[in-house]
C-alpha cells in the first residue's frame, strides 16, 4: 500500500453500506464517502503535491474534502474557522495554494484570506462527473513519500509552522496503531480533536482503515458535560482518543457522576500530563476499559510511544510515556551522547518512518530540528529532536519531565511563548514583554512594560491569536522586566511574582 486512499477503496469495497462518518447533520456510508471524494477530486484541477486548504467546521464534508485532495494527487491543510482571520491568512499565505475548498457558511471568510484565490464549494465539487481514467493515472504515478497533510503549529519566529506528513508515515503508524489496540469494524470512534490537530488523524484513519464508524462530537458539547455524556451514550461510543484537557474537563464538571458511557472499551489520551485524580476518576467509572497514555509531537506521525495503564500499579512516581511503537526508535540524547542509564535526563529523539517530511516552505527550520543522529557515524540516519526532556525509569520506560526551552504544552496544544510575546510587542503602548508558564497551575502569564493597559492588550491579542494561546493573566511590570546576570529575561524571577 502506498496511498491512504487505498484504505478507503478497500473498506468501501468490503463495507459499502456501513456508516463511515456521522456528524450532527447526518452521515455518510463508506461507499458514499468514496464516491463523493472521487467526484470532488475531479473538480479540483490541481498539480501533483499541491496543498489544498480546507476551510470548514469539522464534519463529514471536511473528511470528504480531505480525501478529494488526496485522490487529486494533492494534500490537505485544515483551516479551522475558529482561528482569528489574521492567523488564517498567514497560514494560507504560507501554503501558496491556488484554491480553498469550503462550504457556503464560510465562503466569505475564504474570500478574505487571499486575492485571486479560487473558492471551491464542496457541494459543487461532488456534483462533478467521476473521471476514472484521470484518477487511475494519478494513483499509478503516486509514491508513498508524497504528503498527506500539513498541520500548522505555533512558531518561535512569530509565523505558524506547517508540518508535512507523508502517506508512508500515516500507513505505517495506523496499521500498527489499530493492530496494537484491536480497533476493528465493530468500533465507534468518538472524535474530540479539531481537524487541524493531529490527534484527529488517529480518529479518521483508524476508522477508514478498519471500517469503524467515526462519530464527530459537536465541539459545543465539551462545555456542556451532561449533554456530552448523553451524546456519548446515545451513539454507543467504544473508543475515545482524546486530549487530556477534554477528559479532565468531564471530571472537573463531575460529568461521570451524571452518566457513565458504559460502551467505551478503550480510552487513549495525549497532549500533556494526565492529572492523577482525573485518571483515577475515569478508571473507577470504567473498570473494564483499557487506558493508554500516548506521546508524540506534531513532527512525528501522531505518536511515538505508549504506555498501557496497569490498574494494579502504583503511579505515585509518575506516569510513564512508555516505550516506542513498533518500527519507531525513541531514545534520549545528552548533547551528542545517547543516554543509557536510568534517571539520567536527556532530550527525547525519534527516528524511523514516523518522522515527518519537514516544515512547509521553511528548509532552515527543518534542518535545525531534523538532524543526523550524532551517535551514528556509519550512515545517514535522520532524527527529530523533540525539545522534550525525559529519563528512563528502572522499568526501562521513558518518563517525561518538561520542555527544553520555552515551548510549552497548554490545553493539549504546543505553543511557543515567543510567538505570544511578538504579538504583544506589536501593540501600541507596549515597550517590552515576557511570557511565562506556570506548569503547576497550567496558566500563561504575560508581563509587559509600557503605557498600554491590560484590557486593551487582551482585546488586541484575541483578534490575532487562537483562544488556547491567550494569556490567562496580563501583568504590568512596573519595575521593569528583570534580567539574569547574562542579560537575558529572568523568567524564573517573573514566575515568583504570580
Amino acid at each position: 500500500m502506498k496511498n491512504v486512499t487505498e484504505y478507503l477503496e478497500r473498506t468501501a469495497a468490503a463495507f459499502p453500506d456501513k456508516t463511515a462518518v456521522t456528524d450532527e447533520y447526518g452521515s455518510l456510508t463508506f461507499g458514499e464517502l468514496r464516491n463523493n471524494a472521487r467526484r470532488a477530486a475531479c473538480g479540483l484541477k490541481i498539480m501533483r503535491n499541491t496543498p489544498v486548504p480546507v476551510l470548514m467546521e469539522k464534519s463529514s464534508a471536511a473528511v470528504t474534502a480531505f480525501f478529494a485532495a488526496l485522490y487529486a494527487g494533492g494534500f490537505y491543510v485544515m483551516l479551522n474557522p475558529d482561528l482569528p482571520d489574521e492567523r488564517l491568512r498567514r497560514i494560507f499565505q504560507r501554503t501558496e495554494a491556488p484554491c480553498i475548498v469550503t462550504d457556503t457558511a464560510h465562503s466569505e471568510l475564504a474570500a478574505r484570506l487571499g486575492e485571486q484565490v479560487r473558492i471551491l464549494l464542496i457541494d459543487d465539487l461532488i456534483s462533478n462527473e467521476e473521471n476514472t481514467d484521470l484518477l487511475g493515472e494519478i494513483a499509478s504515478s503516486s509514491i508513498d513519500t508524497d504528503p498527506v497533510y500539513a498541520n500548522f503549529t505555533s512558531g518561535s519566529t512569530g509565523e505558524p509552522k506547517g508540518m508535512i506528513i507523508s502517506h508512508r508515515s500515516v500507513i505505517d503508524f495506523i496499521d500498527v496503531f489499530t493492530e496494537t489496540f484491536g480497533i476493528n469494524q465493530t468500533d465507534i470512534i468518538g472524535n474530540q480533536a479539531p481537524f487541524d490537530f493531529d490527534v484527529s488523524v488517529k480518529d479518521i484513519y483508524s476508522a477508514v482503515c478498519t471500517g469503524a464508524e467515526l462519530v464527530i462530537i459537536p465541539k459545543r458539547l465539551f462545555s456542556l458535560p451532561q449533554e456530552l455524556l448523553d451524546f456519548m451514550c446515545e451513539h454507543r461510543l467504544t473508543t475515545l482518543i482524546w486530549a487530556v484537557s477534554a477528559l479532565s474537563l468531564v471530571c472537573v464538571f463531575h460529568g461521570l457522576d451524571y452518566k457513565v458511557p458504559t460502551t467505551v472499551r478503550r480510552v487513549m489520551f495525549s497532549g500533556e500530563v494526565m492529572p492523577a485524580k482525573h485518571l483515577n476518576a475515569w478508571l473507577s467509572h470504567l473498570p473494564d476499559a483499557q487506558f493508554v497514555n500516548l506521546y508524540g509531537p506534531t513532527e512525528i506521525t501522531c505518536n511515538c510511544t505508549y504506555h498501557v495503564i496497569d490498574r494494579g500499579r502504583d503511579y505515585s512516581g509518575g506516569l510513564p510515556i512508555g516505550r516506542a511503537f513498533p518500527n519507531e526508535r525513541v531514545f534520549l540524547l545528552d548533547g551528542d551522547c545517547e543516554v543509557i542509564k536510568p534517571r539520567r535526563e536527556g532530550e527525547i529523539c525519534v527516528s524511523g518512518t514516523a518522522v515527518g517530511i519537514g516544515y512547509m516552505g521553511d528548509f532552515a527550520a527543518t534542518e535545525r530540528s531534523f538532524i543526523q543522529n550524532p551517535c551514528n557515524k556509519l550512515y545517514y540516519e535522520r532524527i527529530y529532536k523533540t525539545g522534550d526532556i525525559g529519563f528512563y525509569g528502572e522499568d526501562g520506560e521513558i518518563y517525561y519531565i518538561g520542555r527544553r526551552d520555552f515551548q510549552i504544552k497548554h490545553q493539549g496544544h504546543r505553543i511557543e511563548l515567543e510567538e505570544i510575546e511578538r504579538s504583544v510587542m506589536k501593540i501600541d503602548g507596549v515597550e517590552d514583554s515576557c511570557c511565562v508558564y506556570d506548569d503547576r497551575r497550567k496558566r500563561i502569564y504575560c508581563f509587559y512594560t509600557g503605557s498600554a493597559d491590560s484590557e486593551s492588550i487582551m482585546d488586541s491579542l484575541s483578534k490575532e491569536l487562537p483562544q488556547f494561546m491567550l494569556p490567562n493573566r496580563i501583568i504590568a511590570a512596573n519595575e521593569g522586566i528583570p534580567l539574569t546576570k547574562n542579560g537575558k529575561k529572568d523568567r524564573k524571577e517573573l514566575l515568583k511574582r504570580v
